[in-house]
């Protein structure tokens, strides 16, 4: 019996899965993308922000197809509510704004809309796209090459592939087919809940709460959504309080210095999740696999925010890969530790160095100190020129 071969097979179609497979194809490498969902982007476990300038460098087309709103700057508090306010409508008034000739710092977009519009992309540049497929396992062949186990509606399918990517999410299941430790302790897991909620004004920025006694280990938010809708949310880590997100949830909306604000609120939809604020894992990759986006804890570990980091590990990850298959050589886990590499110069040095900055935030026993500690950070990362303006 033949099986379908391919260059390489990519399980998860999200952001990074679906970058890498735009790369890959685009280049003319025969490319299968599979996930096991038949609803891109749900369940939604995210606020949807991403910058312009991440959409610009990842190739991604500026579309009103998945863009719910447009944001201009950031409103960082901390639990009194005092506030450091960074608006680009007012730090750069000729650069950026909403009227003719001027443009938006950023985007809250929509997850199933923009996850269906990257699929589309990578469809478009020559990917094979399988949804309703589940990935089983893999195994290494003699010849180099590695056979990928799949079931696609309760049909069970075998495929080759010289590489096999795994973007299936946070505890990656491809990842523990290797033996890798894509296992996340509970101190570094946020749980997270958010309203999409009516009658709440907001203005363009992206407000982010800090502070103990709202949100544990964590922060709560108010995004614009657009069409007159707000996202308030927040995330708490398990072991630094015995309420749960809920609890906390609608602690904010009562108690805090918001409460006026959001008296009148209307909630429409709930959304909720857990996201990792963690490091990224030590190792990433195998023989004949590598793993990119969430699958390889590519989150930023302060804010939790994984757009970005999603699409730009795709740019890497297609793009090393697309030299290497091009070498001849075998996908050996030696072979394949210059896509680590790549990252880390790229981008995970400095995801290190920001997370090294949060743990040693929450090792502080004292809760003020913590709390303002944790403030001063959040304001200086979202500074114009912060170090870490790119992840």
């Amino acid at each position: 019996m033949t099986f379908p071969e391919y260059d390489v097979v990519i399980i998860g179609s999200g952001p990074a899965g679906a970058t890498t497979a735009r790369i890959l194809a685009g280049n003319g490498f025969q490319t299968l993308l599979v996930d096991k969902r038949q609803e891109l982007g749900a369940p939604i476990q995210c606020s949807g922000a991403v910058s312009r300038h991440a959409l610009e460098e990842t190739g991604v087309p500026i579309s009103t197809e998945y863009i719910q709103e447009a944001i201009y700057g950031f409103g960082i508090y901390n639990q009194e509510g005092r506030a450091n306010f960074i608006d680009y409508r007012k730090l750069k008034p000729d650069e950026y704004g909403s009227e003719a000739g001027k443009k938006p710092l950023g985007f809250v977009v929509d997850r199933r809309r923009f996850d269906r519009f990257l699929l589309t992309q990578a469809e478009r540049a020559g990917a094979e796209t399988w949804l309703k497929t589940e990935g089983l396992g893999y195994s290494l062949l003699p010849n180099g090459k590695c056979e990928v186990r799949l079931r696609r509606f309760n049909e069970e399918i075998k495929v080759k592939a010289r590489v096999l990517i795994g973007a299936d999410g946070l505890q990656s299941q491809v990842g523990r087919w290797a033996g890798l430790r894509t296992h996340i302790k509970i101190t570094e897991l946020a749980s997270c809940l958010q309203f999409v909620v009516d009658r709440v004004e907001t203005d363009g920025l992206l407000e982010i709460i800090t502070g103990h006694d709202w949100a544990p280990g964590g922060y709560a938010w108010v995004f614009p959504k657009g069409h007159g809708y707000a996202e308030i949310g927040l995330g708490v880590i398990p072991t630094l309080t015995d309420k749960n997100a809920q609890w906390h949830l609608d602690r904010f909306l009562k108690d805090s210095f918001f409460k006026d604000r959001f008296s009148d609120s209307r909630i429409l939809e709930i959304q909720g999740g857990g996201v990792p604020l963690a490091s990224p894992l030590r190792t990433q990759y195998a023989d004949n696999l590598i793993l990119v986006g969430d699958a390889a804890r590519h989150v930023n570990p302060i804010t939790g925010g994984g757009i970005h980091t999603a699409l730009s590990g795709g740019i890497i990850a297609g793009k090393f890969l697309s030299q290497f298959l091009l070498s001849g050589e075998e996908p050996s886990k030696e072979n394949l530790k210059g896509y680590q590499d790549a990252w880390l110069e790229k981008l995970g040095n400095k995801m290190w160095k920001l997370y090294e900055e949060k743990t040693a935030i929450f090792k502080l026993n004292d809760k003020a100190e913590r709390d303002q500690k944790l403030f001063e950070t959040m304001s200086s990362y979202f500074h114009p020129e912060s170090e870490y303006k790119k992840i």
